[in-house]
């Protein structure tokens, strides 16, 4: 596809690589419950580096330079806290309640901006930061009200720490995509997060259970399909664009996790993602050439 591709087909493909990505979470959600969040990711990131180091050598790729390897190396180890935290918290925590939260991200991301990107932080956006505390604070005490336990406010906790990760993930991944392309990006990715999580294996790695091999490898697959997505709409379209294509989780979560997991959305949980949702969208009013050149005016 050209890099003249129109923005409405760069979100399209960011819409199909936050589904893609949601049914990954499916997986992950169950291979957790089975064999620890460690583990899970450990053969997930090592089945992606795999597939992702026969595209990217397959291309005769040159060497990144140093700029780019920077990127590489900071979101690989963002990436290696903001997933541990999240799949560990999904494992008790509902899947649409657990997306939700995930929504506070780009929000986060705005202030992250002010302090990386020098922008400026407007009465709109201290505005809808109260608006999506009152949508989680909704959540938290639909959480009181069906007496869902420590483990669920603990999940909790861990997911949000994984959306404090994920708002500085937002800016690394359009800045990622300024300079590497799709493939090497992925490549790097695995390889950073899955050498990191292979330090810890001689201590908390076990051998991949015979009835999880095929969810791993279908898991790693869609992963890396939708981080090719991503990384290719993230080139081609400015953050704050494609940042709506986020909030298509929230459908792909609750079917998943009612058809797979049982789970049902309450109402606390639909009005809470409306509240953050909302708060989200008011924030992101802004100029829509901003984030494209702040960006690459932040790269080294």
């Amino acid at each position: 596809m050209s890099a003249r591709a129109t923005p409405a087909i760069a979100f399209a493909a960011g819409t199909l690589g936050i589904a893609l990505f949601s049914a990954m979470d499916a997986l992950m959600k169950g291979m957790t419950i089975a064999m620890g969040v460690y583990n899970a990711m450990l053969w997930r990131f090592g089945a992606i580096f795999v597939m992702s180091a026969i595209v990217h050598f397959a291309r005769r790729p040159k060497r990144p330079g140093r700029a780019a390897m920077r990127i590489h190396l900071i979101r690989g180890l963002v990436t290696v806290v903001m997933s541990m935290l999240f799949f560990w918290g999904l494992a008790y925590v509902p899947m649409a309640q657990a997306i939700t939260l995930t929504y506070i991200a780009p929000l986060l991301a705005l202030y992250l901006a002010a302090v990386l990107l020098k922008e400026r932080i407007g009465g709109a956006v201290i505005g809808a930061s109260l608006l999506a505390c009152a949508g989680v604070g909704v959540i938290l005490l639909g959480q009181t009200r069906a007496e869902m336990g420590d483990m669920a406010l603990l999940g909790t906790v861990a997911i949000i720490g994984s959306a404090i990760c994920y708002s500085w993930n937002i800016i690394l991944m359009r800045q990622q995509a300024l300079v590497a392309d799709p493939a090497e990006i992925a490549f790097f990715q695995s390889m950073i997060v899955g050498g990191t999580l292979a330090l810890a294996a001689p201590w908390l790695g076990a051998m991949l259970p015979a009835d999880q091999i095929a969810p791993t490898l279908l898991a790693a697959v869609l992963a890396t399909v939708s981080l090719f997505l991503l990384s290719w709409a993230y080139a081609r379209a400015e953050a704050h664009y494609l940042a709506p294509t986020e909030y298509t989780s929230f459908v792909w979560a609750a079917l998943l996790g009612w058809l797979v997991f049982g789970e049902h959305v309450s109402f606390y949980t639909l009005a809470g993602a409306g509240l953050i949702v909302a708060a989200c969208l008011i924030a992101a009013r802004r100029k829509p050439e901003t984030m494209t050149h702040e960006a690459e005016a932040a790269l080294p």
